[in-house]
């Protein structure tokens, strides 16, 4: 059988049937995406309340409405499942699980590892594997493609392996999985020409590359891109505070050149699942090579500062207005790790709540996304989002501004609150409105 010429087939007669592995915040927009491609979709994932709430048209993604999953189910084409002999019946999977660092900021693959081994017995001549979890470049060579050929298939053959990085931007209202250029390489030539085939009635664009380390690297620099110059304006401020400049109005200011500048805007840090994670996939395959990356390391320090820098902020301004932070009352706006979206994985609001709270100072959080404080690797808390009222905004001494959602009342959180540190450029300062 030509296994090549069969895929084709089955993509020009709308035949194909796909499986997404990791029904997060990239695997469950993707399976809707297929899906209403009229594309038989199914949705794998290994957390049951999670595939049971999506089986009953239940989103636990603030942005995918529950009418969106309910549409695509009742038209037949998206289910969703913990039970990994689906594979059997599919004619392409797609892995979109996490890829973690450890605590010493090397690279996790075992949610990838773990997924194979899952896959494995039930993989079958003639299907294509799409990962597109963020790694180092190397790791679909190294590290898939062997388990695959142990299987006995010949890659390129008689199973093809493409890597094609996820690109999701959660909250963004202009760009989604449809119209976000795709990049893709594979294995072999023959893998890219299936990985083409996978995703072209699906996405508008696709970038094609050599191999797949192209494309791994790829996904690379675009967030190391980011962090460097993120830590960059983040570097600046603090000097910038010092010699009374406002660093918003310099960056809007140098943002009028038509050419040469990109503006990047300060913040409490860089969260999230990608930047503060992804540059060390990179630094840590440097150093197996004998190479130092300078830039992520330095990036990196700076970031990781912020938190600190918005905390010591708060304490200065307090002082000058004759107060001692220890005995006052603080309230964080915003813990996700970027407005407008219900994700605080690698939040720097939360890193910074957490440094209120080591001190024993009392602070809490409002944010619209979250009712109760989530659960993260490092912090545990029994809060609860504080409602903005003028009634609630006046008992505490300081108000600040770590995630600026667009549902907040500014006019009346300017209005109301005592004293603002203001971290994302919101608000313009006043006696009582500080930048940070």
């Amino acid at each position: 059988m030509n296994y090549k010429e069969n895929f084709f087939k089955k993509v020009n007669s709308n035949d194909l049937k796909v499986c997404i592995l990791g029904m997060g915040y990239v695997g469950l927009p993707l399976s809707l995406t297929f899906a209403e491609k009229k594309i038989k979709t199914v949705g794998l994932d290994i957390d049951k309340n999670k595939i049971n709430s999506l089986n009953i048209g239940k989103s636990h993604i603030n942005q995918i409405k529950n009418e969106t999953i309910k549409n695509q189910i009742n038209n037949n084409f998206l289910e969703f499942t913990t039970n990994f002999e689906i594979i059997k019946n599919v004619d392409a999977i797609i892995i979109c699980v996490p890829t973690p660092l450890n605590k010493l900021k090397k690279p996790d693959l075992s949610y990838i590892n773990n997924s194979l081994e899952s896959l494995l017995p039930f993989l079958k001549k003639g299907q294509v594997l799409s990962l597109e979890s963020t790694t180092y470049p190397g790791t679909t060579d190294e590290v898939v493609k062997p388990l695959i050929e142990k299987k006995g298939f010949i890659i390129g053959k008689d199973f093809f392996i493409v890597y094609s990085p996820e690109r999701e931007d959660p909250g963004n209202q202009n760009y989604n999985p449809k119209n976000i250029p795709k990049v893709i390489g594979g294995c072999t030539q023959s893998c890219r020409t299936i990985g083409i085939e996978l995703y072209k009635n699906v996405i508008q664009t696709l970038i094609p590359v050599s191999s797949t380390k192209t494309a791994e690297m790829t996904k690379l620099l675009e967030n190391i891109h980011r962090s460097v110059n993120i830590s960059l304006i983040n570097e600046l401020k603090p000097l910038l505070d010092k010699m009374d400049i406002d660093i918003y109005e310099v960056i809007n200011a140098a943002a009028t050149k038509p050419f040469g500048f990109v503006p990047y805007y300060p913040s409490v840090g860089v969260g999230g699942h990608c930047i503060p994670i992804d540059p060390f996939y990179l630094s840590w395959k440097a150093r197996k090579l004998g190479f130092k990356t300078n830039f992520i390391d330095l990036a990196d320090k700076v970031n990781e500062y912020m938190p600190l820098y918005v905390f010591n902020k708060s304490k200065e301004v307090l002082l000058s207005k004759k107060k001692i932070i220890e005995t006052c009352k603080v309230l964080i706006l915003g813990i996700s790790y970027k407005k407008n979206i219900d994700d605080a994985r690698e939040s720097c609001s939360i890193k910074l709540l957490k440094l209120f709270t080591e001190k024993n100072i009392k602070v809490h959080y409002s944010d619209p996304y979250f009712d109760n404080f989530p659960i993260t690797r490092n912090l545990k808390l029994t809060l609860k989002s504080i409602s903005l009222t003028k009634e609630n905004l006046v008992t505490y001494d300081i108000v600040i501004i770590a995630t600026d959602h667009d549902s907040f009342d500014y006019a009346l959180i300017e209005q109301e609150s005592n004293l603002i540190i203001d971290t994302t450029g919101r608000l313009k300062p006043s006696k009582k409105i500080f930048r940070a």
